[in-house]
C-alpha cells in the first residue's frame, strides 16, 4: 500500500471531546466493534509532548490480553500547528515504507488531523531503560537495520518517502502560525537558504525550514534568527562532507529516537535466545514524523542525547566505553543487513573507531536541532510544557560543544567544562 492509496476518513479528532471523536474514527474502520458484546476502552499515552496518542482496545469477554492487543488500534492526533515543523505527507510515506520492510506496524487509515495504525505489543522504555545493556544492544541492532536496509532516494524503486529533489528549503515555512490559528506574515529575512550536498529533503534542509519559520517580528528575534542561520551554514560547511556510512554519507534516520519511541517487545522463541542474542532485548521503534535522510552519526548522537530524557540529566549519558560498545553492536548489524559505505578492506574495529569519531563530531548538533524546534513550539504549542526554557537548555548544549570544539576551554583554564561535556569525555 502506498501513502496515496491509504484510506482517508473525513473526520477530525476533537481534543475537547476526546472519547466520542476517537470512537467515531475507530468505528469507521472497525464497524463490527459497535453493538452488544463489545467493550471499547481508551488508554491515553502521555509520554509525548507534541501529539495525542490513544490506544483503543475492544475488551470482549473471553479474550486474552495478547488477543486484545493484537486487535488494538493506535490513534495519533497531531499537535497544534505542527505542520509548520513536520511534513505530514512525507511522514505517511515514510511509515508506509517502514511497514513494507517490517519495521513499522501497518497503517490503517489517515484522518483530517492524524493517523490510525496497528499496535505493537511491548512496553515503552524510560530514559533509565535506555542505559541498560540489554536494551541499548537491541536499539543498536535495530537502528543499524534501519540505516542499512532502507532507501533514501527516488532512484531506488522501493522508496516511498523521498520528495522531489527540487524541493525548496523555504517552501511552506515562511509564515508562522499564531497560537489562535491565524497566520502572521514574517518580514523579509534576507536569508539565503543553504544548499547541502544531497538535493531533496534531509536533516539539513529540515533545520533550514525551521530557522526560516522562527518568529522574526522584533529586532531581537531577527538577530537570533540570523545568528542561528550563521551556525547552520557553518555546520553544513564542517559536517556535510559525505564521509559517513550509507548512501553518499546519508541513511534513512529516525531523528527522534527518545525513550518514548522505543518499544521492548515480549520475548518469544523467535526473538529471544533462539536468535543468538540472549543478552539483549528485541525492540521496535515508533513515531516516524521526523524521519528523513541524515548522517548516521547524527541519528546515533541524537539517541545518546535522549538517554538524559526531557530533564536533560547529563549524568545518564553514555561514556566513551559504552558508546564504543554500542557502535560495535551497531556495525555488526549494519554489515549483516548489507549497509552501504563500509570499506570492506578495513577491520571491524577500524570501522567502529571511524564511526565513534563521527558521532563525537555530531554530539552538539542534537542540542541545536531541538533547540530551534523548541523555539517554534514555544510560539505555536498549546501543550503544557515549558518549551522556551527547554530551547535554552538544548541550545546551551550546542554552544558548550561549540566552545569545546573550538578549543575555547584550553584558552581559559578558569572556565570549567559543563557537565554534559565532562560526561561525554568520561571513559567508563
Amino acid at each position: 500500500m502506498s501513502g496515496d492509496s491509504l484510506r482517508y476518513i473525513p473526520l477530525t479528532y476533537d481534543h475537547a471531546d476526546s472519547q466520542a471523536s476517537a470512537l467515531r474514527l475507530v468505528l469507521s474502520i472497525k464497524p463490527d466493534w459497535e453493538g452488544s458484546g463489545n467493550n471499547i476502552e481508551f488508554v491515553r499515552f502521555t509520554d509525548g509532548i507534541t501529539n495525542t496518542l490513544l490506544k483503543i482496545i475492544n475488551r470482549k469477554p473471553g479474550l486474552t490480553d495478547e488477543q486484545i492487543d493484537n486487535e488494538a488500534i493506535l490513534m495519533r492526533a497531531y499537535g497544534n500547528h505542527t505542520e509548520i515543523l513536520i511534513d505530514r505527507e512525507r511522514e505517511t510515506r515514510s511509515h508506509t515504507l517502514l511497514a513494507q520492510h517490517g519495521l513499522a506496524p501497518p497503517l490503517l487509515a489517515r484522518f483530517k488531523n492524524g493517523l490510525l495504525y496497528c499496535f505493537i505489543r511491548g512496553h515503552v522504555t524510560s530514559p533509565a531503560d535506555l542505559t541498560k545493556p540489554s536494551v541499548w544492544r537491541g536499539v543498536a541492532r535495530r537502528l543499524a537495520q534501519w540505516h542499512a536496509s532502507l532507501p533514501i532516494t527516488q532512484s531506488n524503486e522501493s522508496s516511498q518517502f523521498s520528495d522531489s529533489a527540487e524541493e525548496s528549503p523555504t517552501e511552506d515555512c515562511c509564515d508562522l502560525a499564531k497560537p489562535n490559528g491565524a497566520s502572521k506574515a514574517q518580514p523579509e529575512t534576507n536569508i539565503t537558504p543553504i544548499r547541502p550536498r544531497q538535493a531533496g529533503p534531509n536533516m539539513w534542509t529540515v533545520l533550514q525550514k525551521w530557522i526560516l519559520a522562527l518568529p522574526a517580528l522584533t529586532e531581537e528575534q531577527r538577530l537570533r534568527q540570523r545568528s542561528l542561520q550563521g551556525e547552520l551554514e557553518r555546520l553544513v560547511d564542517e559536517l556535510d562532507d559525505g564521509s559517513g556510512i550509507g548512501d553518499n554519507g546519508l541513511v534513512f534516520a529516525h531523528c527522534d529516537l527518545l525513550s518514548a519511541n522505543v518499544i521492548v517487545q515480549p520475548q518469544t522463541a523467535t526473538n529471544g535466545h533462539a536468535n543468538g542474542h540472549e543478552h539483549s532485548k528485541e525492540v521496535q521503534f515508533i513515531d516516524y514524523e521526523y524521519a528523513t535522510p541524515s548522517p548516521a552519526a547524527f541519528d546515533i548522537a541524537n539517541h545518546f542525547a535522549e538517554w538524559g530524557g526531557y530533564d536533560c540529566d547529563y549524568n545518564m549519558l553514555p561514556t566513551r566505553s559504552v558508546r564504543r560498545d554500542f557502535l560495535t553492536e551497531y556495525v555488526k548489524s549494519f554489515s549483516q543487513h548489507g549497509g552501504k559505505g563500509i570499506d570492506a578492506n578495513k577491520e571491524q574495529h577500524e570501522i567502529v573507531e571511524k564511526l565513534f569519531q563521527d558521532v563525537d563530531r555530531f554530539r552538539g548538533i542534537p542540542g541545536f536541532y531541538w533547540g530551534v524546534w523548541a523555539l517554534i513550539q514555544a510560539t505555536i504549542s498549546q501543550i503544557d510544557f515549558d518549551y522556551a526554557s527547554y530551547a535554552e537548555v538544548r541550545l546551551g548544549e550546542y554552544w558548550a560543544w561549540r566552545r569545546e570544539s573550538d578549543a575555547g576551554y584550553s584558552m581559559d583554564a578558569k572556565e570549567e567544562k559543563p557537565l554534559r561535556e565532562r560526561r561525554w569525555a568520561q571513559e567508563a
